[in-house]
């Protein structure tokens, strides 16, 4: 079904949190689509929206409560002129506090979970037949939701393409596998045909998204299983696909199929994410990590051993339960030896429900903050310089979109940088190799080649 132009509405999402959020926002506006729902980059004349919240920051939940607030002012608004505002809360925190939120935030229309989003127009149905009520839908269906989904749309030369949800480790600080669930993983064919669809599209790089993408275990239709290194290898085949990635892994997941494509497929890009949370063993055991320092180490030799130029990206967390000076020394020196060219830190804040919350020696707040101001500077100091160090070189760079400034595009480096450069936007969605000269706040600036007017991947 498909709706005529006089039955636009329009469409407001706030996402919150990473990047299968991200990937999860654009699937809502898919599968609202038929129902006319265009999307607006305003709640001011939405006639839906919705929070797409995440679970991860520090008080997620009250955030979340303070944007519905602002939320129900724009939808009395609209009832005062005889309009309608359908409010939904989706995403973990909406897994997590479905009944709280219906409680505490009556005026919301639907609070439905990750697993469900496939059946948002049947929620709105509902809630348009039972207004006042509230549709709360958080269950984990037997049923996949991604067979339930319409094809992702090719939206640039970038996508997500998510390969694998769920998360079995049960991290003593994490909410994953509460809100997400089990580890899943797609059929192959329906990612190689997903894929497929998005560089006929005119996508040139894809991520390959996941809780813990490298534990991705697909059946195929000869009913073997394939790990991500073998999927990787098989996307790699398709005419056109230009450069991939993936995230988020875990060092547990790294085995040698995987490691090994970082040396065999060109197109898959030597940067990668792989959180370590800590260096300390006494914490990594205290977080059921499930590796120890050492084994993290190896996993970084053996890669650099395969890809010499990767760049790693990871996540720390400061101040966790038990976490002495000794502790987060041992951390900070893991930080010094590995070398990261990107970061995410924050300080240790308890979820509800987890184990970590309820543990003895829980850290002041002084000492935390204390920590990750000091994980964070070492952290963006390693940033600076690695950036630093590809001022005079020549990167190959996918642009992607216009910049701020009259002329200027945005691209992407091999290793996730943006790059800035003066181009004509018809070049956006082509890869072009520019000499970086200036190093920005969090950006690079670049030349384009002297002569070229375009270049194609």
């Amino acid at each position: 079904m498909t709706a005529d132009s006089s039955s636009r509405k329009r469409l407001f999402i706030k996402t919150y949190g990473c990047q299968m959020n991200v990937y999860d926002s654009g699937r809502m506006a898919d599968v609202l689509a038929p129902l006319g729902y265009t999307a607006t980059d305003t709640p001011d004349d939405a006639d839906m929206v919705i929070l797409n919240t995440c679970h991860i920051r520090e008080k997620a939940a009250e955030k979340v409560f303070s944007d519905l607030g602002r939320m129900r002012v724009h939808k009395t608004a609209r009832e005062n002129t005889g309009g309608e505002l359908i409010i939904a809360v989706a995403g973990c925190v909406a897994q997590a506090e479905g009944a709280e939120i219906i409680r505490r935030a009556p005026f919301v229309d639907i609070v439905l979970g990750p697993q469900t989003y496939h059946r948002l127009p049947e929620m709105v149905a509902r809630a348009q037949r039972t207004k006042g009520a509230g549709v709360l839908d958080t269950d984990f269906p037997v049923e996949p939701k991604f067979d339930h989904l319409p094809p992702p749309r090719a939206d640039g030369p970038t996508a997500f393409l998510s390969v694998q949800e769920g998360c079995d480790k049960f991290c003593t600080f994490c909410v994953v596998p509460y809100t997400r669930g089990a580890e899943y993983s797609r059929p192959v064919a329906a990612i190689l045909r997903e894929a497929r669809g998005l560089v006929a599209g005119g996508t040139k790089e894809i991520t390959l998204l996941g809780q813990n993408v490298n534990a991705y275990h697909g059946g195929s239709a000869d009913g073997a299983t394939w790990n991500l290194g073998r999927l990787i290898r098989e996307l790699a085949e398709i005419d056109g696909l230009a450069r991939i990635r993936y995230t988020t892994s875990h060092p547990r997941d790294m085995d040698e199929s995987l490691m090994t494509a970082h040396r065999d497929v060109p197109q898959l890009m030597p940067f990668l994410h792989l959180p370590v949370q800590s260096g300390s063993d006494k914490i990594l055991t205290a977080m059921n990590r499930g590796h120890t320092r050492d084994d993290y180490r190896r996993v970084i030799d053996t890669l650099r051993g395969y890809r010499p130029d990767l760049a790693l990206s990871s996540d720390f967390i400061a101040g966790m339960p038990g976490e002495t000076d000794k502790d987060f020394a041992e951390t900070m020196a893991l930080v010094e030896e590995i070398g990261f060219a990107q970061s995410f830190s924050f300080k240790y804040s308890p979820r509800p429900g987890t184990p970590a919350a309820g543990m003895k020696n829980q850290i002041p707040e002084d000492v935390k903050n204390e920590r990750l101001y000091a994980v964070q500077a070492l952290l963006d100091a390693q940033l600076t310089a690695f950036n630093a160090a590809c001022v005079g070189k020549t990167l190959d760079v996918l642009l992607t979109h216009p910049g701020r400034n009259p002329g200027q595009i945005i691209g992407r480096s091999p290793y996730l940088q943006a790059v800035h450069v003066t181009a004509d936007k018809r070049n956006i969605g082509t890869i072009v190799p520019l000499k970086v000269v200036t190093l920005e706040s969090y950006s690079l600036g670049a030349l384009w080649p002297e002569g070229e007017q375009t270049m194609s991947a």
